[in-house]
């Protein structure tokens, strides 16, 4: 592909000339310079310019859609090339969930690079609702998510099983506590992830099936890190719900401490999420890989 249309790309997709020239390594002006030489080519204002802030015009998007194609194109004869000598060259760009980039994926990414060290790894986190829509706005080619809902726009594919527990401090007065009620929930302080966290949507969920009032939680905080949460609790007189996963080395050094709630498990998938319509052979491949090693 020109440069020029790499530049494009990065700037269509960021809506931002000065975070595609962070992207891109290069200056805000050369940003400027390359797509004014592309208005110029084409023929046609690709953006509108209002302010600091930028939009698409209507041939913005008709030549970003078709640019999207021919990357797509480029990376797919990247792949088939590799296939030749089995280098597998190409780039592959991941977006995590929080607990998924943290917790699980590092040691997937470690081994699937030591198998394919010709292929361009880029991993990118947020919550979930925040990777569904950078995969479908293509700045990401797969997506790990944790939530329960799904995106029609979107296809998913189970990889690993989770359980969210209830945990609190070792110095609480709660961690003497070894079991609780349903009913007991609302009597304690929480703290919980953030809205668009997939970890929050499957717990509002999950007590909704079992006849629990989320709205009627005493929710202290929420924060949107599962690490800040469980700094959080080293002082705090309550509990969270916590991804198993995440908390596996603070159950072990003893840090925090589980409470297990009677008649109430949380259980949940993992899931990879693609964009609908053909298979992409590169992310198709992470997948292959991913579930191989996680049986």
């Amino acid at each position: 592909m020109d440069y020029r249309d790499q530049v494009f790309i990065a700037a269509a997709e960021n809506l931002s000339f000065s975070k595609a020239a962070e992207d891109l390594f290069i200056s805000q002006p050369a940003v400027t310079k390359h797509i004014k030489e592309l208005e110029n080519k084409l023929d046609f204002a690709l953006f509108d310019r209002k302010g600091n802030r930028i939009q698409l015009t209507k041939a913005g998007q008709l030549v970003y859609k078709c640019l999207k194609q021919i990357q797509k194109k480029y990376k797919d004869l990247e792949f088939e090339l590799g296939l030749l000598n089995e280098t597998f060259k190409g780039t592959l760009r991941i977006g995590a969930s929080s607990s998924i980039s943290q917790y699980v994926i590092p040691s997937f990414l470690a081994a699937f690079n030591q198998r394919y060290p010709k292929l361009k790894l880029y991993l990118e986190n947020g919550n979930s609702f925040e990777m569904e829509q950078k995969l479908l706005n293509g700045q990401v080619d797969i997506a790990l998510v944790e939530n329960e809902s799904s995106n029609s726009d979107l296809r998913y594919l189970p990889f690993m099983d989770d359980e969210i527990c209830l945990v609190t401090g070792t110095n609480s007065a709660y961690a003497k506590r070894k079991f609780i009620s349903k009913s007991d929930l609302k009597t304690l302080p929480f703290i919980l992830r953030e809205k668009g966290s997939g970890t929050l949507e499957v717990i509002q969920k999950a007590m909704q099936r079992n006849g629990i009032d989320f709205e009627s939680l005493n929710v202290v905080i929420n924060i949107g890190s599962t690490e800040a949460i469980k700094n959080f609790l080293v002082e705090f007189e309550g509990v969270a719900l916590l991804s198993e996963k995440s908390v596996e080395k603070e159950l072990q050094l003893k840090q925090v401490s589980k409470i297990c709630i009677k008649n109430l498990t949380i259980s949940r998938k993992f899931r990879v999420a693609f964009r609908q319509g053909p298979e992409l052979k590169i992310p198709k491949l992470f997948n292959d890989f991913l579930h191989l090693h996680n049986h």
